[in-house]
């Protein structure tokens, strides 16, 4: 390899390695040299394993035979330095010791094979994890084993389920694909899981709008129903549970901008201005039932109960609607053109919008004109939002949710008037 690479390129290289290792050293020392004095590896260790390891690649590159032999001999000299080292009861053996001379003794080779920048990013985030070391453990006393589950299964379904899914389409009467299909699944799960992480572990001042905010970014039905319930057992008309509720569907707009993007750009750029004028329009609304409140938002809370939105039969019964959603628009859109779409669009208001909304981002109405499936995705954010009123109604009583009613019911109306745009 010294033959191929100029000798400016490799006393620089080598240098790179130096620094690298004597980086690693000084955050070696500073975590660990301190109660353990006796532990293998330093800041003057790392540096000359990184150069022990340079040298025997540099002799044989090819198969790279000394530095493995070099990598066994460090291995045995470790083995023995912990042998030897007296026990002590009072400091538990840690594994990051032996590895982090392992890892000082590769950095050699990899600068000198490597890009710089695969050496340097290795190298600090062996320093970030060393000193995170109680950081880090507090992290794994705090977060409890439910919530390691839930991330599996997040990961299942985007690491392991969606490349396994075929991307071709299984019948003609829609273009989209079970690889789509589970897609959408797994960006809604990964908002919704997201707007769980933040509800559960970020903290909210008692009264804050804050809950009621993450709510919509969740599910703006979910967070209307819980804070209707809370206005009927509050026995008064409470304006914070007004301005959460108002809050999020003013963010339920946002949320939808969020994934039709994920899907066609295009599409929520041209949904944009009908999107941002509604949210405007629904936090302006919330802003000022907020201002209603005064002091009596010491004493109330928009708390939401998140409940884990990666349950396995959550994401079979949401790719469920997906697929009778897609199956229907594309029928639909086909036999009636636009306004088949447009009443699908109003009946999907009364359940969950996303699949329906993810259906026209991923092209499941091929055959109507991009106004019209922008007006189609506004008039089921209205319907939903009529729905919504009424649940306020059902659930927080006549007297006690008229004014989030009407908030809900004015946001339905403007929203119809910018459908109307879309199609004119």
């Amino acid at each position: 390899m010294s033959g191929l690479v100029p000798p400016s390129d490799l006393i620089v290289r080598l240098a790179l390695a130096l620094a690298l290792s004597t980086f690693l050293g000084l955050a070696f020392e500073e975590v660990y040299k301190r109660d353990q004095t006796a532990a293998p590896g330093g800041v003057r260790t790392f540096p000359l394993l990184a150069l022990s390891g340079a040298m025997l690649y540099l002799i044989e590159p090819h198969y790279a035979a000394a530095f493995v032999a070099g990598l066994v001999a460090v291995a045995a000299w470790l083995h023995a330095q912990i042998r030897a080292a007296p026990p002590r009861h009072d400091i538990a053996a840690s594994l990051m010791i032996p590895v982090s001379n392992l890892l000082a003794y590769v950095i050699g080779p990899v600068a000198l094979a490597q890009p710089p920048w695969v050496a340097v990013a290795f190298s600090v985030t062996a320093v970030l994890l060393l000193g995170a070391r109680e950081q880090l453990h507090r992290l794994a006393r705090l977060v409890p084993p439910d919530e390691l589950l839930t991330a599996g299964k997040f990961l299942i379904l985007a690491g392991v389920v969606l490349p396994l899914v075929p991307d071709r389409p299984v019948t003609d009467l829609t273009p989209l694909t079970p690889f789509r299909v589970w897609l959408a699944v797994v960006a809604i799960c990964g908002l919704s899981y997201a707007s769980y992480l933040a509800q559960r572990y970020m903290p909210a001042k008692e009264g804050a709008l804050l809950p009621a905010v993450l709510g919509g970014a969740y599910s703006s039905t979910a967070t209307t129903v819980v804070l209707a319930k809370r206005q009927r057992e509050a026995k008064t008309a409470r304006p914070e549970f007004a301005a959460g509720i108002v809050v999020a569907t003013a963010i339920m707009y946002l949320r939808l901008g969020v994934i039709i993007a994920f899907f066609d750009f295009r599409l929520a750029v041209t949904l944009t201005p009908a999107l941002a004028g509604l949210f405007a329009l629904g936090a302006a609304i919330s802003a000022y039932e907020w201002h209603r409140v005064g002091d009596a938002r010491k004493g109330s809370s928009l708390a939401i109960a998140a409940a884990n939105p990666l349950q396995l039969s959550t994401a079979v019964i949401f790719a469920a609607l997906f697929v009778v959603f897609s199956l229907a628009t594309a029928w639909l859109g086909s036999a009636f053109g636009e306004t088949g779409v447009f009443a699908l669009s109003g009946a999907v208001g009364a359940t969950d919008i996303d699949p329906f909304v993810l259906t026209i981002a991923q092209g499941g109405a091929p055959n109507v004109p991009a106004g019209a499936l922008c007006a189609a995705i506004i008039i089921a954010a209205s319907s939903n939002n009529a729905v919504k009123a009424a649940y306020a109604v059902a659930f927080g009583g006549f007297a006690l949710a008229r004014r989030p009613a009407a908030a809900l019911l004015g946001l339905s109306l403007f929203g119809l008037a910018a459908a109307a745009l879309y199609v004119g």
